[in-house]
């Protein structure tokens, strides 16, 4: 048996953004309070978004002050921010940081407290104020995902927080949104889903329901993303790629993550890696390292994509996904830890506390190939290079 847990409503497609005002009205909310950041202020896309609103009669206020890899500092600050507005929604507008910062403050605006009594294993089951998410990158899947992560500010701890109440009322999915993306983002967050999608279809939580979305966006994505990082206006791949990154968050949200984000979270945590891009540099290694706990799956995910041939074996199979994410790294310019240019003497210093942090955060536990301690850092010694 499994339990399958999405949005109320999804409105997606080109121009989407258009009907957010109308899409409140019918869910009986008018004071909604957007949470964003400084870029999107700043290059009138929040004034886009407004003017929407007001189309409908509807004014919001505007919290920008969100941060890459939301802190718990910050979301206190939306928090309170959200619950002086009187606010009835909160609309998180903006990449996953915004929308994760958006999920949170939605739960602490009308009952304060702290994330850190919220983190995994703590399931959050009773919902907020209404999650309304817009998002402007085609990556994190957000919009379609009972969770959200907050990097404690005390310790640096990046905290993985689930439940039902984190879940969005509505989704506004519009490509159009994407089309401004810079390369290095549409690199980074496309990878980000994908990397949701073949860790949800191998996961050990896997069900019938996030297998056919699991699919459904490696094909979207492994199709469009090349594309739409060397050609940014190419509507149909942006398109692609934004349909897969909600695929792919509703068939994670529905089976779970593994050990790419397990080991990819303290790599932002204590590096501020940006959440995609270290997945990127991580997921070759650990797709090769943990095939032999599932070898069918990940070459279902091959065959899926086209990688290798419906007729080919799964071991030969397998091994061709292997090398074509690392065919995907060098296309999309993805470096290693030691390229990125991060301190080798604190990587080395950090990596006994990173593992115990991956091992923390529960999702090693659903991967396919269960790892140690010890066998984490030696994954992260292989990743650097």
């Amino acid at each position: 048996m499994s339990a399958i847990m999405l949005p109320r409503v999804v409105r997606i497609g080109g121009g989407a953004l258009a009907e957010t005002g109308e899409a409140l009205l019918q869910l009986g909310l008018t004071r909604p309070a957007i949470i964003t950041d400084k870029f999107l202020l700043q290059s009138g896309m929040v004034e886009r978004l407004q003017d929407v609103l007001g189309k409908s009669g509807l004014h919001a206020s505007v919290f920008s002050d969100t941060v890459p890899d939301p802190t718990s500092d910050c979301v206190a600050a939306a928090s309170d921010f959200v619950r002086e507005a009187g606010a009835d929604c909160v609309i998180g507008f903006g990449g996953g940081s915004p929308i994760d910062t958006a999920k949170a403050a939605a739960i602490l605006a009308p009952r304060p407290g702290t994330m850190r009594a919220l983190k995994a294993p703590h399931q959050e089951m009773t919902p907020g104020l209404p999650i309304i998410a817009i998002p402007t990158t085609a990556g994190t899947g957000s919009e379609a995902t009972r969770f959200t992560i907050v990097t404690d500010t005390a310790t640096d701890e990046k905290m993985l927080c689930p439940g039902l109440a984190y879940l969005p009322t509505l989704a506004i999915v519009d490509y159009e949104l994407t089309l401004t993306m810079p390369k290095r983002l549409t690199a980074d967050t496309g990878i980000d889903a994908l990397t949701h999608a073949i860790e949800a279809y191998v996961s050990r939580l896997a069900n019938p329901f996030s297998d056919s979305m699991a699919i459904a966006a490696m094909q979207a994505i492994w199709r469009g993303l090349r594309t739409a990082y060397h050609e940014p206006g190419n509507r149909a791949a942006r398109e692609q790629v934004m349909l897969g990154a909600m695929q792919a968050g509703m068939a994670f949200s529905n089976a779970s993550v593994c050990l790419v984000h397990g080991m990819s979270r303290p790599i932002g945590a204590h590096f501020h890696v940006a959440h995609g891009l270290s997945n990127a540099m991580l997921l070759p290694a650990i797709t090769r390292w943990s095939i032999e706990g599932n070898v069918a799956r990940y070459a279902d995910c091959a065959r899926s994509m086209g990688i290798a041939p419906a007729s080919a074996a799964d071991a030969p199979a397998a091994a061709a996904l292997v090398e074509a994410l690392r065919g995907l790294n060098e296309d999309l310019a993805v470096p290693s830890p030691k390229d990125y240019g991060l301190d080798a003497a604190r990587w080395r210093q950090l990596l006994p506390l990173m593992a115990e942090q991956a091992l923390a955060s529960g999702s090693p536990g659903n991967n396919p190939r269960v790892p140690e301690a010890a066998e984490i850092v030696a994954l992260y010694e292989d990743v650097w290079g």
